[in-house]
């Protein structure tokens, strides 16, 4: 269900927006989350917003990266800023979706990777 798009390959400095979202109009994104993911590490918290907005970020990222939800859009972004070549990974968006027709949330739906790359 959960589309994520906006990879890149950026030079040191640059930016990327990320996006998450659910084709059509009959789901909606509540609390959602970016990880990432380099080769041979774990899996990382980058940042989150809560189904009432509030935000919160790996401290990595604080003051580059920002987490944002368009609901007209039903689309969750990640606007990342001063990129680094340790902001290299592949990003994930993790989400509670709600089925509208029904009123139920499937909770800790994954989105497919999108590959960042940060060359130096």
């Amino acid at each position: 269900q959960l589309q994520a798009s906006g990879g890149g390959l950026v030079q040191d400095g640059g930016s990327l927006r990320l996006s998450c979202t659910v084709p059509g109009k009959i789901f909606r994104i509540d609390s959602t989350a970016w990880y990432r993911q380099a080769p041979g590490k774990r899996r990382e918290l980058v940042a989150q917003i809560s189904r009432d907005g509030a935000t919160n970020y790996v401290e990595s990222v604080k003051d580059r990266f920002i987490i944002s939800r368009d609901r007209a859009e039903n689309t969750v972004y990640l606007q990342m800023n001063s990129l680094r070549p340790g902001d290299s990974a592949v990003y994930y968006c993790n989400a509670d979706v709600m089925d509208l027709r029904v009123g139920l949330t499937r909770s800790d739906s994954w989105g497919q990777g999108t590959q960042v790359t940060v060359s130096s």
